[in-house]
């Protein structure tokens, strides 16, 4: 397959249940437009580029779409792009576009922060376009606080990580109905207009405004979920699109997994924890203490130190550092092993010798001034277009399911959707299949096999449902390939955006450096993945042995997956 060079840089420079809960469990779902219906046109948006700073290599603009794509001449919100030209001098093929995921992830500031992680051919030849989606950032944005004092007053409500104890609970789900209603009362008509679909029309828009006749897309994590929606909206229009940390399309929607499940345990992201969290705590069982500071020198007494610390959090926190603040923080730091790994290990090790350790540091540069990223605007659309449970007493019962199935991270990932029990936004426009609608041109799937978030599992998923899509299996960790570096995929992605040559069926690579490097034993990169037949019916869990919390939930029991040496 050999895909066409853009015409436009010639135009112009410019977490199992009993089964009477989950069928008691009332879902919510977002009411469903005919996406096939054709849409009225809207007028592509004049981009008036400029330096985002003085002398600085990024450029800004500002693009005005339609907030309803069914009345494009009524009311229009805006949209915060942000551009990287081209470095290579006569040698532009086009406009890659960049979404970050989330949702709810800012284009404007992670672009520029993960602007050296795309290979250089990549920014050689290519301009690199991101923006804030409708309803984040500096776009158009949904925000429920008058004040940042206002914003930190409720902050301040919810329990760190997620709640353990009666107590926390209640604090946990007064905290977020009180936020439903605030959202509610600011802006409802935004509300039901930040969807995936309003999102991926808000792209199409913005190809048109570049002068690309066809999308040329990186998108990670949620953004491989955007890919798949665009490329099923607009078929035709796809010239090269790369989705790295795949989500399973009918999954995000509740098809053909476990019933009355919460979106990210449909999605296995606990599963993809659970097994991530493992390989962590083995691969640093295996190295010296000098290289990862938790080591207890073998991966059995490593994991059995996680436990004990564990148990010895949940009931004497340490400082600020309760079981399920450490939970957190390690799980998020899963995303980026270099360097997040070794100062995780770090954090763990200062908790063990009885010290509160500093908060984590950014993964990378922060700007002067920060764009407002309130949790409301990921929960706008994570809860307007993903059904569910509407009862907010529902969400212990499944976190006890996720400490049987994935441990701590079980607990985790079942809270996480937990704002979406009273949230009042339901989505106006919102595409649910197919998902094998021909593409003009194949797409690219990259997936880790052991990804804290994404499960390797859900990119086999989503290479099964698009019509026409090849899977690179990188024998890797973290969140996202991008965010993870290996030559070897950089390699075959720069093939794919530059050349249309897709890797050979099967391939595999290998990241750069695994995880604490300096002096730990050779990494088994050549296991299998997982298998694409784990079943998908809520009860499966990661390829470790069943999980065996140890002790109840509310003493912090469900940390550790326990695991065969």
């Amino acid at each position: 397959m050999r895909i066409p060079r853009s015409t436009a840089g010639r135009r112009r420079r410019t977490a199992p249940l009993a089964a009477a809960v989950l069928c008691l469990t009332a879902m919510t779902r977002p009411d469903l437009a005919a996406a096939a219906a054709p849409l009225p046109p809207a007028a592509a948006p004049v981009l008036d580029w400029r330096p985002c700073a003085s002398g600085g290599p990024f450029d800004c603009a500002t693009a005005k779409v339609p907030l309803d794509y069914r009345e494009p001449t009524g009311r229009s919100i805006r949209l915060a792009v942000v551009r990287r030209k081209a470095t290579g001098p006569g040698r532009r093929i086009g406009t890659l576009f960049l979404n970050p995921g989330g949702p709810g992830g800012p284009g404007t500031l992670q672009m520029p922060q993960w602007y050296e992680f795309f290979p250089k051919e990549v920014r050689e030849r290519f301009d690199i376009v991101s923006w804030d989606p409708r309803g984040v950032g500096e776009s158009t944005a949904v925000r429920c606080f008058d004040s940042d004092l206002a914003t930190a007053v409720w902050q301040a409500r919810v329990p760190a990580g997620f709640p353990v104890g009666a107590r926390e609970r209640a604090a946990w789900t007064a905290a977020y109905q009180d936020l439903g209603r605030r959202c509610q009362k600011r802006d409802p008509e935004l509300l039901r207009h930040v969807s995936t679909t309003d999102t991926a029309r808000d792209l199409d828009l913005l190809r048109r405004a570049v002068g690309e006749t066809r999308l040329t897309y990186w998108g990670t994590s949620y953004g491989s979920f955007l890919g798949a929606t665009y490329a099923n909206l607009f078929p035709d229009r796809v010239r090269a699109m790369i989705l790295d940390g795949n989500f399973d399309p009918r999954a995000w929607f509740g098809e053909g997994t476990g019933t009355g499940l919460a979106t990210f345990q449909r999605l296995g992201a606990d599963i993809g924890a659970a097994a991530t969290l493992d390989r962590f705590l083995t691969l640093c069982g295996s190295a010296t203490a000098a290289n990862c500071a938790f080591s207890a020198g073998a991966p059995a007494a490593t994991r059995d130190k996680f436990a004990q610390l564990s148990t010895r959090l949940a009931e004497h926190p340490v400082g600020a550092w309760t079981y399920a603040a450490a939970i957190d923080d390690l799980l998020t730091n899963l995303y980026v092993v270099h360097p997040a790994w070794s100062q995780a290990a770090t954090r763990l090790e200062e908790l063990w010798q009885g010290r509160a350790p500093e908060p984590s540091p950014p993964l990378f540069p922060q700007p002067a001034k920060m764009p407002y990223l309130g949790v409301e605007q990921a929960a706008a659309v994570l809860c307007s277009d993903s059904p569910n449970p509407r009862d907010p007493a529902a969400y212990q019962a499944l976190a006890e399911l996720g400490a049987r199935r994935a441990g701590a991270a079980g607990q985790y990932w079942a809270w996480a959707s937990e704002a979406c029990a009273q949230w009042p936004g339901r989505a106006a426009d919102s595409y649910t299949g197919p998902w094998n609608r021909p593409t003009a041109h194949p797409l690219l799937l990259v997936n880790n096999v052991y990804d804290p978030a994404t499960p390797y599992r859900a990119a086999q998923a989503m290479a099964a449902q698009l019509a026409d899509a090849r899977l690179l299996t990188v024998q890797g960790y973290g969140h996202t390939v991008l965010l993870n570096p290996s030559t070897c995929a950089k390699n075959h992605e720069s093939r794919y955006l530059v050349d249309g040559v897709l890797p050979p069926a099967g391939a595999t690579c290998r990241p750069d450096r695994p995880p604490f490097a300096t002096g730990t034993p050779k990494v088994d990169t050549d296991t299998p993945p997982p298998s694409a037949d784990t079943p998908r019916d809520g009860t499966d869990t990661p390829p470790l042995s069943a999980v065996k919390p140890r002790g109840g939930m509310d003493t912090g029991g469900g940390a550790l997956a326990r695991v065969a040496d």
